[in-house]
């Protein structure tokens, strides 16, 4: 691990003093000069500080992920000014050269051209855009919860179903919390969508159960008339954490799951429930978590739909969009609607309604936000209400998501 810090702190370091002379080219005042440069050598030192003092077998806390988010955020800084000012430099050696050889009777070949003040203000521009966005995302932007609508229609939805609404949420991550009124805020947004049902489609924390603790009266606050109905997501088995024991982590799992049964969510094991409404019936099916990639696959959609019939009107709930893609939609069921969370979008992209969807992680996951359709049947991978890793979100907001089914009209 030092090894690694001492090449991240180089790296670093590089990037930030080659950026320097964009800023030193714009601003000549020298005590500027001095605290932009200090500023960079604490973002530097707290970040190491942290790191130094993380111990294996503790879990994130939000004073090492905000020092991580800052610090990634200048290292970006330092990055993209760099980056251009080597490709001005390039340039400046090649016109350089050029004029070394071709011209020996003046000053002219002799010196390299100065640096140009628009290109470090161009360089400057360009790298505050990414730094203002991490900024941003991680100051506002991780609490800006968004209420996403949705209407889907089925031939085959029961009549007694038609205009029912679910209301779904995922990806706590309550360890990774550092706001209790704005948390409190999303959770009275749930509740005011007044859903038949709330699905919670896992990782409800980072790595412990004990992160949740703090948070689970205002979880326990969720009110949904037909009750609330979650799963389990891949960082909710404490597979990225060290333990004592396996005795340990098998406790933390139990701990998680008597925390959610407190909060009041009825926790599917890969098994099924069913929701009725004037004699008609739902068939809720949830698994523990599967994801491909090497991720833990400990759901069992056999099992979990034992019980069922072939021609009941389906809703699955299963953590990662994966499994929807390599098991879900070629199963002998017909599964109605998937939910499914796992990508947060990366937490980093553009959405522009209409116009521009994009993110990263649509180079990892071919189903990544919002609603899908393949040979008839529905997915919808929600954002996530929390954060994890980079503790903010920018342009992939955290979501709240409300999904009215109805009944598809004959004529």
């Amino acid at each position: 691990m030092s090894r690694f810090l001492i090449v991240i702190a180089i790296l670093y370091m590089v990037c930030a003093l080659y950026g320097f002379q964009a800023y030193k080219t714009l601003v000549k005042n020298q005590w500027l000069q001095i605290l932009y440069g200090l500023i960079f050598l604490a973002v530097l030192i707290n970040f190491l500080f942290q790191i130094a003092n993380f111990q294996r077998g503790d879990t994130l806390t939000p004073a090492i992920s905000i020092s991580g988010g800052v610090f990634f955020a200048f290292f970006l800084l330092g990055l993209f000014t760099g980056g251009i000012l080597l490709i001005e430099d390039i340039i400046r050696g090649i016109g350089w050269g050029y004029n070394k050889y071709t011209d020996f009777t003046t000053a002219k070949g002799r010196h390299l051209p100065s640096r140009r003040k628009f290109v470090s203000a161009i360089a400057l521009g360009l790298a505050s855009l990414p730094f203002g966005a991490l900024l941003y995302g991680m100051y506002k932007g991780k609490y800006n919860y968004k209420v996403l609508k949705y209407s889907l229609e089925f031939d085959d939805l029961p009549d007694a179903f038609d205009g029912y609404q679910i209301t779904q949420i995922s990806d706590v991550h309550s360890g990774s919390f550092d706001n209790r009124e704005r948390v409190a805020y999303g959770i009275d947004l749930i509740n005011e969508q007044k859903s038949d049902a709330i699905f919670f489609t896992g990782d409800m924390v980072n790595n412990k159960a004990e992160e949740m603790t703090p948070w689970a009266d205002l979880f326990g606050q969720l009110e949904a008339k037909d009750g609330k109905f979650s799963i389990l997501g891949n960082h909710d088995y404490g597979d990225y954490v060290g333990w004592d024991s396996p005795e340990d982590k098998a406790q933390n799992l139990e701990d998680l799951k008597n925390l959610q049964q407190q909060m009041g969510f009825d926790l599917l094991l890969n098994e099924h429930r069913y929701l009725e409404k004037d004699g008609a019936k739902l068939a809720l099916v949830g698994v523990e978590n599967w994801g491909k990639g090497g991720f833990k696959k400990a759901g069992d959609l056999k099992k979990a739909a034992d019980g069922i019939k072939k021609d009941d009107f389906k809703i699955l709930l299963s953590h990662d969009p994966s499994h929807w893609e390599d098991q879900v939609i070629q199963d002998e069921y017909h599964y109605h609607l998937t939910l499914s969370g796992h990508t947060h979008g990366m937490q980093f992209g553009i959405e522009i309604p209409g116009w521009v969807k994009w993110s990263p992680v649509k180079w990892r996951y071919k189903y990544w936000a919002g609603i899908y359709e393949e040979l008839g049947q529905y997915i919808n991978v929600n954002r996530g209400f929390g954060f994890i890793g980079y503790p903010g979100r920018f342009g992939i907001w955290p979501e709240i998501t409300v999904i009215t089914l109805k009944k598809k009209s004959l004529t």
